[in-house]
């Protein structure tokens, strides 16, 4: 899959189509992934993250099909804007782990659901990290290895921010041995391409936040325990650009309240000193 701008429909696995919505940027690439999930033969829908409120990607959406249930994998506005209007125009309740993101009767959703609609079995993975809320969807009759909708848990390019302190890393290396487990399963971002092989995704991801770590371990080796923010993506994010600087200093705070122990893991991974 190759995310292209426009409103038609694209293939992404055998059992999930996807929209790009038009919102590209620093943070969200080319543009929020809108799934629609269906079996073979369905005339019924299922829409994942319906992105912003932008009535003609949402009304590309709704022509999709008979929409007959809306899911989002987080908080963030990228995911959640469009999905009360969505409800609006379609009728179909709105299930996200937040209840604020609810809409139309549809309740939270929590860590093992199995959802079937629009003849596909969806199971709820909860995989905080990226913020308190984000869960993934695990489809394990799409393809030989099942796919799984990641939302920004994991991206088709780069690596996800830590909406810190909703978000934490303790949390989120968690989150990834969870979707390691689950083998070489499709994955369908919200952001970005679709990857081959989830186990070998979470397993690169862990590995870049513990070079990370090591890097700030560095730095605090050589400013002090007690450097700030400020100065740790300073010296450990000197090459990002104004657009990306905050999303890097959530980074750094996310990961200096791991290694200060702030998520109940950071003695057992190393305490600063």
């Amino acid at each position: 899959m190759t995310s292209v701008s426009g409103p038609g429909l694209q293939r992404s696995s055998p059992l999930s189509q996807f929209i790009l919505a038009p919102n590209p940027g620093p943070m969200s690439l080319d543009g929020t992934n809108s799934y629609v999930l269906a079996a073979p033969g369905q005339d019924s829908v299922v829409v994942v993250d319906p992105g912003p409120a932008d009535e003609t990607h949402l009304r590309a959406l709704a022509g999709a099909g008979a929409v007959e249930l809306i899911l989002v994998t987080h908080r963030h506005a990228d995911h959640t804007a469009g999905s009360a209007r969505l409800h609006a125009v379609t009728g179909a309740p709105v299930r996200a782990a937040d209840p604020t993101h609810c809409h139309g009767g549809g309740e939270p959703l929590a860590h093992g659901d199995v959802l079937r609609a629009a003849g596909v079995e969806i199971t709820v993975l909860a995989t905080p990290g990226h913020t308190s809320d984000s869960v993934c969807f695990h489809l394990p009759a799409d393809g030989p290895a099942g796919s799984v909708l990641t939302g920004d848990t994991v991206l088709g390019r780069g690596t996800t921010v830590l909406d810190y302190p909703d978000g934490t890393l303790g949390d989120y290396l968690a989150s990834l041995d969870r979707l390691e487990a689950l083998g070489p399963a499709t994955v369908l971002p919200a952001h970005g391409p679709a990857l081959p092989s989830l186990e070998a995704i979470a397993r690169s991801y862990r590995a870049h936040r513990e070079e990370r770590l090591a890097q700030i371990r560095a730095v605090l080796h050589r400013l002090g325990r007690d450097a700030s923010v400020g100065d740790v993506t300073d010296a450990v994010y000197a090459d990002v650009g104004p657009s990306v600087r905050r999303a890097a200093e959530l980074s750094v705070a996310a990961q200096l309240s791991y290694l200060r122990g702030g998520d109940g893991q950071g003695a057992a991974a190393g305490t600063v000193g």
